[in-house]
C-alpha cells in the first residue's frame, strides 16, 4: 500500500467501532497492514475459498450483497460496513460459507487475518468485540446479521441519543437574527420557529444557504418567508429506527424532537451515519422505491427474516410490533402511490386509515388487513368509483405481499368502509347508542384507527366523536365489558390449562383467543374510560393507570403478562417459520416446559382478576 493514501485510510477506519477505542499507534500500524480492493459492478468475493487468506473486510464506498453459496440473501452491507467476522474466531465452525456481490462499483478495505490477530495480543478486548459479533450471528432464514451495537441504537429512544442543542425562534424574528441564534449562541445547525406557541416551521444552515445566500434574500426580512413550514417532529418515546425511516421517507435530515409542544432536542443524520444499518432499514428503503406490486411480494422473505432475528435476539415483544407495523406502513403507502401513479391524481381529500392491530403498531406474521378510506364529504358518486379502484389495487396488492385478506371483509375495498366523513361519524354515533352485536363487532375493529395516507384531520374528527359519544351514552362501556368477560381464561377448577376440546386444533392452547385479545379488549375498556388517544395496548392501560383509573400493582401485573404472552407466541411463531411450517396461535402443551405452564397460569390468573375488577367498574348499574 502506497504510504501517501495511509493518512486517508486511517482516518476512515478510526471513526468505526470498534478501531475507535484502539490506541492511536496501534491502529496506524494496523492500517499499514491494509490491502485495497476496487470491485466492479457484480464481481464477487468467495469467503469460503480454502486458498484466499482470510480478511475483514470493510465497505469503504459502494454497496455489497452477501449471498449463502445457495444463493439465499444473507445481509446487504453499505460505506463503514463490515464483514469476514465468521473466520476471525477459530472457535466458530461455519461450514456453509457465503460469498459477497458488489452491487455496484465498490471499493474496499482489507484487514488480513494475521494483522488483526497482532492487534488481538495488545489489545483482548478489541478480540472479545470481534468473537462476540461471530457468535451472536442471529440464524434467521436468511441470516440477517445485527450487531449489538445495531440493536442499541435503533431500539433505543430517540430521547436517548438526540441533541440538546436546538435553537428556539419566532416567526418575526429576522433572517439575521435567527442565524445569529445559531450560530454564534447555540452553536447548532437548526432552529424551530414557533407562532403563537406553536411550531409552524424549520430552518437549517443548509436552507440558509439555498434560500437566502444563494437567491440574495434580504437578511433583514422575517425567517418565516424562507422556513421550511409544517416541519416534521419526533417524540422523545419514539424509537431511533422510527426516526431514521422517517429521514428517509421524506428524505430530511433534522428531526426536532418535541414533548407537549416544547422542543427539548434535535435529532440529525450525524447520530445515525456511524452506525452500521440494520436490516428493516434496508428493507423499508426498498418498499419506498419499489416500481410495482410484484416486486414489493419478493421482499416477504427478508420481512419473516426481520421478524425472526427480532425474536431470537430476544427483543422487547412490543418493539417486535412496532417495527413490523412500520413495514406494514410501507407496503401500505408504497401501494398507495403505486395505484395512485396508476389512476391519477385522487379527485378529493382523503385519509387511508387502518384499524385493529395495524393501527395498535402490533403487527406480526400472522397480522391481516384491517383499512378503510374516509372520504371529504363533497366526494361524488363518481369520485366514489375512482376510490373503490383504488382501495381493490391496494387490498389485492398488499395480498399478494402476504398480508391475508380480512376475513370479515373490513377492508377499504368494501363499499361500506369507504365512505364520506359524515357516514362514517354517523356509524360511530350508531355503534355507541346501540350496542347490538353487530355494531360491538364493527366497532371492536374500528376503535383503533390510525392514519397512514392522506388527510390526518379525519382520524383526529373521528376519535373526537367516538370520544363524545360515549360521554353521552356511559353504557356503553358497560356492553364492552359484558362482551370483554364472554371468554375466560383458560383455566380449569383445578388450575389445569383448558385446550380445545374437538377440531383440527384440538388439545392445543389457543393463546390469542383465550389471552391476548382478552387483554386487547380490557385495554380498549380502561382506554376509552380516560379518553386515551392512544391505540397501543401497553400505551392504553399506561393512560388509565395515570388517570388513577388501575393500579399501580394492577398496571404492572398486567403489562408483565401481556408481554410474556406476546413473547410465548413470538417463540411459538418463530420455530413454526424455521421449520418451514405455518405460523399459528395454536400452542401443544407438550412442547413447553414447567417454566412457562407456571408463567402463563400466572398470566391467565391475573387477566381473570381484571376482567372481574372491569365488571365492578363498569358494569350495568
Amino acid at each position: 500500500m502506497p504510504q501517501s493514501l495511509l493518512p486517508n485510510i486511517l482516518s476512515f477506519i478510526s471513526q468505526i467501532d470498534p478501531f475507535d477505542k484502539i490506541d492511536k499507534a496501534e491502529l496506524r500500524a494496523l492500517c499499514t497492514h491494509v490491502k485495497i480492493s476496487y470491485l466492479g459492478k457484480g464481481e464477487r468475493v468467495d469467503l469460503a475459498e480454502e486458498d484466499k487468506e482470510k480478511s475483514l473486510y470493510i465497505v469503504r464506498t459502494g454497496s455489497m450483497e452477501q449471498r449463502k453459496t445457495d444463493g439465499v440473501l444473507r445481509a446487504r452491507l453499505g460505506p463503514e460496513d463490515l464483514f469476514g467476522f465468521t473466520f476471525l474466531n477459530s472457535n466458530v465452525n461455519d461450514n456453509e460459507g457465503y460469498y459477497a456481490t458488489a452491487i455496484e462499483n465498490t471499493l474496499l478495505y482489507l484487514i488480513p487475518h494475521s494483522a488483526l490477530q497482532t492487534l488481538f495480543k495488545h489489545s483482548p478486548h478489541i478480540a472479545e468485540h470481534f468473537a462476540s459479533q461471530a457468535q451472536v450471528r442471529l440464524k434467521s432464514a436468511l441470516d440477517v446479521v445485527w450487531s449489538s451495537k445495531e440493536k442499541g441504537l435503533f431500539l433505543r429512544r430517540v430521547g436517548d441519543i438526540a441533541t440538546g442543542r436546538i435553537a428556539i425562534v419566532t416567526a418575526d424574528m429576522s433572517i439575521q437574527q435567527v442565524a445569529h441564534e445559531m450560530r454564534n449562541v447555540l452553536r447548532t445547525s437548526c432552529a424551530v420557529i414557533y407562532k403563537d406557541d406553536n411550531i409552524v416551521g424549520l430552518i437549517t444552515d443548509r436552507d440558509m444557504t439555498k434560500r437566502v445566500i444563494a437567491d440574495g434574500v434580504a437578511v433583514d426580512r422575517p425567517i418565516e418567508d424562507v422556513m421550511t413550514l409544517s416541519p416534521h417532529i419526533i417524540k422523545p418515546d419514539d424509537l431511533v429506527l422510527h426516526a431514521a425511516s422517517l429521514m428517509m421517507q421524506h428524505n430530511i435530515r433534522n428531526l426536532p424532537v418535541v414533548k407537549d409542544n416544547k422542543v427539548i432536542g434535535l435529532l440529525t443524520t450525524t447520530h445515525l451515519v456511524q452506525n452500521h444499518r440494520m436490516q428493516a432499514i434496508f428493507l423499508i428503503d426498498k418498499i419506498k422505491y419499489a416500481g410495482s406490486t410484484s416486486v414489493l411480494a419478493s421482499f416477504t422473505p427478508e420481512r419473516q427474516a426481520i421478524f425472526e432475528a427480532l425474536v431470537e435476539g430476544k427483543v422487547a415483544p412490543e418493539t417486535i410490533g412496532k417495527v413490523m407495523t412500520m413495514i406494514m406502513d410501507a407496503y401500505n403507502r408504497r401501494l398507495i402511490q403505486i395505484a395512485i401513479d396508476k389512476l391519477g391524481p385522487p379527485p378529493c381529500e382523503f385519509s387511508w386509515i387502518v384499524a385493529g392491530s395495524h393501527a395498535r403498531n402490533e403487527v406480526h406474521m400472522l397480522s391481516d388487513q384491517d383499512n378503510a378510506i374516509v372520504l371529504a364529504d363533497n366526494a361524488t358518486d363518481n369520485d366514489k368509483i375512482y376510490f373503490k379502484h383504488l382501495a381493490n389495487l391496494v387490498t389485492h396488492g398488499l395480498a399478494s405481499c402476504h398480508y391475508p385478506l380480512c376475513s370479515g371483509n373490513y377492508m377499504a375495498s368494501t363499499p361500506k368502509w369507504c365512505q364520506s366523513l359524515s357516514i362514517w361519524k354517523a356509524y360511530y354515533k350508531k355503534w355507541v347508542a346501540n350496542p347490538e352485536y353487530e355494531c360491538l363487532l364493527n366497532i371492536s375493529v374500528f376503535l383503533e384507527i390510525r392514519t397512514i395516507y392522506g388527510n390526518a384531520d379525519y382520524e383526529t374528527e373521528l376519535r373526537n366523536a367516538l370520544h363524545s359519544n360515549i360521554k353521552n351514552n356511559r353504557e356503553f362501556l358497560s356492553s364492552l365489558v359484558k362482551d370483554a368477560v364472554n371468554t375466560n381464561p383458560p383455566l380449569g377448577i383445578f388450575n389445569k390449562l383448558v385446550l380445545e376440546k374437538s377440531g383440527e386444533n384440538k388439545k392445543t392452547l389457543d393463546v390469542k383467543k383465550y389471552a391476548i385479545n382478552l387483554i386487547i379488549d380490557l385495554a380498549r375498556i380502561y382506554g376509552l374510560a380516560v379518553e386515551c388517544d392512544l391505540s397501543a395496548t401497553d400505551e392504553r392501560f399506561k393512560a388509565a393507570n395515570e388517570k388513577g383509573m388501575l393500579s399501580d400493582d394492577a398496571f404492572k401485573n398486567i403489562i408483565g403478562a401481556y408481554k410474556f404472552i406476546l413473547s410465548f407466541r413470538f417463540n411459538h411463531q418463530l420455530v413454526a417459520l424455521k421449520q418451514g411450517e405455518e405460523p399459528d396461535n395454536n400452542i401443544n402443551p407438550d412442547h413447553f416446559g414447567s417454566f412457562e405452564r407456571k408463567h402463563l397460569k400466572d398470566a391467565f390468573r391475573i387477566i381473570a382478576d381484571l376482567q372481574e375488577a372491569a365488571k365492578v367498574r363498569f358494569g350495568s348499574r
